[in-house]
């Protein structure tokens, strides 16, 4: 039941910081369009969240965990945090060297992610400077992903999930006067709404540091030394910021080979905006909870209770995933024109974006499905297979990418993205299954195959609805609004519909996995 209340929690706190990231990237899309200033403005913010999947999340949502939770359940708080200390002085150490020598030698940086913009100075150049104002975002989110997983492994997630609220909020406060205000030029524009990222990470920094100081457990920064202990976190921290990030990597790759066509990389951003949604709310709020239950499991020797955790994660994944990645599918162009189709955001960008969020959605339950598989490793300490995996979906996407962009360009991206990510899934419940750590009995399969025919059957309804409902999405904004609103709390009537009537996932019963204990 707890994995049920902290998912809720989690992915509760997720989809407030969507929903204001949609009015975020509603207020881009409004100001910059798709222009080369959007371009620029888009390579400058993915290159420092690279690096912060990476550093950060990479190593401590899978190597940081598992031994901070087995320190705290083994050897007690002081101990465990006293290794926090040494491991958190390291993260802070190389972070900052990064940030210092990225920023001296940014032009040089850039040019292998971004080798299209060199044909165009005006664009490149701004690319530099848009990136040198957010690049110090890295040193915040480090930090903050640090507290972030103490607190997460002392099983307190709301903190950290309410975080990236606030940077969703400080970006629109630094929009809005754009939005109403004197017009600017592209350029002013662009580094206006870099400033804003920056200050949103401060603010994000400040909120989980006043979260983990309320729960008396902030490290003490100690000049780093490199002993058998963080040695042995090391060893396994190095591959798990590959595998961990292995998203963004497949991402990244796509906007170096984006870059070589005009706007192709900011109709790939905005499609993966939407699409981001249910991957927030559903995997990374799963691989958030699950990681540190494993973990603890695993610690204390309870492998039954490790499996039924690993169990009903993949329930709630493929519950949540399968209905948005079909939805997606079905209304991806309405989502578009409703959400973005309005200042410089044109009716073509709407129908290429909804192109690229079409192949996005199609991936979806994949990425889902990594955020519940690679924990089965992870809390097991193993990191070198799922790196191994991720070396080889990293593969596929370069070869799939090259391969299509030349006819495809934006679309051929995010093909070539979402068959990586189902490469990835598909090595590692293979893995996980032959070293029987973890399997699904016949029950379950049939549980999973109604809820992908449950699905498609929604998907197919929702376009027939969409199509029908054509002149409303050509009225005024309020009308449109309300004819996808109808659309969407359709879509899910229907379908929780079909899964309590099918038994698949009785709704009483998840209603009770959901609800509080009372005293």
């Amino acid at each position: 039941m707890s994995l049920y209340r902290n998912f809720l929690s989690v992915g509760g706190w997720t989809v407030g910081s969507r929903v204001l990231g949609f009015v975020r990237d509603a207020l881009v899309a409004a100001v910059l369009g798709t222009g080369f200033a959007a371009d620029a403005y888009v390579a400058a913010f993915r290159f420092p969240n690279l690096f912060r999947r990476l550093f950060a999340e990479g190593a401590f949502n899978t190597a940081f965990i598992p031994m901070f939770s087995k320190s705290l359940e083994q050897e007690g708080e002081d101990p465990a945090r006293a290794w926090a200390s040494r491991i958190i002085s390291w993260l802070v150490l190389v972070v900052a060297v990064v940030t210092v020598l990225v920023e001296i030698f940014m032009p040089w940086v850039l040019v292998p992610f971004v080798p299209g913009f060199t044909d165009d100075p005006q664009k490149f150049e701004l690319t530099v400077l848009l990136t040198r104002i957010c690049f110090p975002y890295l040193m915040c989110m480090s930090l903050m992903a640090a507290y972030a997983a103490i607190l997460n492994a002392l099983n307190r997630f709301t903190a950290a999930a309410f975080a990236p609220v606030l940077l969703n909020i400080v970006m629109i406060a630094f929009m809005a006067p754009l939005v109403i205000g004197a017009p600017k030029t592209d350029v002013e524009t662009a580094i206006w709404v870099a400033i804003g990222t920056l200050a949103g990470g401060v603010a994000q920094l400040a909120f989980v540091y006043v979260a983990i100081r309320r729960a008396r457990f902030v490290p003490k920064f100690v000049w780093p030394k490199f002993d058998s202990e963080v040695k042995r976190f090391w060893i396994r921290a190095v591959p798990a910021i590959i595998a961990g990030g292995i998203t963004q990597v497949n991402l990244f790759v796509g906007t170096i080979i984006a870059s070589g066509a005009p706007s192709a990389m900011a109709l790939i951003y905005y499609a993966d905006r939407l699409y981001q949604l249910p991957l927030g709310i559903i995997g990374i709020a799963i691989g958030t909870v699950l990681l540190p239950e494993l973990s603890r499991h695993l610690a204390g020797q309870r492998f039954k209770e490790a499996e039924a955790s690993q169990t009903q994660a993949l329930l709630i994944s493929m519950l949540l995933s399968m209905p948005a990645a079909t939805a997606l599918i079905a209304l991806a162009q309405p989502i578009v024109h409703v959400l973005f189709e309005r200042g410089e955001f044109t009716a073509y960008d709407t129908v290429e974006t909804a192109k690229v969020l079409v192949w996005f959605a199609a991936g979806l339950p994949a990425y889902v499905l990594i955020r519940v598989l690679q924990p089965g490793f992870f809390a097991r300490e193993d990191t070198v297979t799922p790196t191994i995996f991720a070396a080889i979906s990293v593969a596929v996407n370069i070869a799939v990418s090259l391969a299509l962009f030349p006819s495809l360009q934006h679309v051929g991206i995010a093909i070539a993205t979402s068959a990586a990510a189902w490469v990835n899934t598909v090595l590692l419940a293979f893995f996980l299954y032959r070293r029987r750590h973890f399997a699904l009995g016949a029950a379950e399969w049939r549980r999973h195959a109604v809820i992908v025919a449950i699905s498609v059957a929604m998907a197919a309804v929702l376009w027939g609805l969409s199509t029908a409902m054509a002149p409303l999405f050509a009225a005024n904004i309020l009308v449109q609004l309300v004819a996808l609103g109808f659309l969407v709390a359709f879509g899910m009537a229907f379908y929780f519909a079909l899964v309590h009537v099918t038994r698949v996932q009785p709704l009483g019963m998840l209603l009770k996995r959901l609800r509080r204990r009372t005293a």
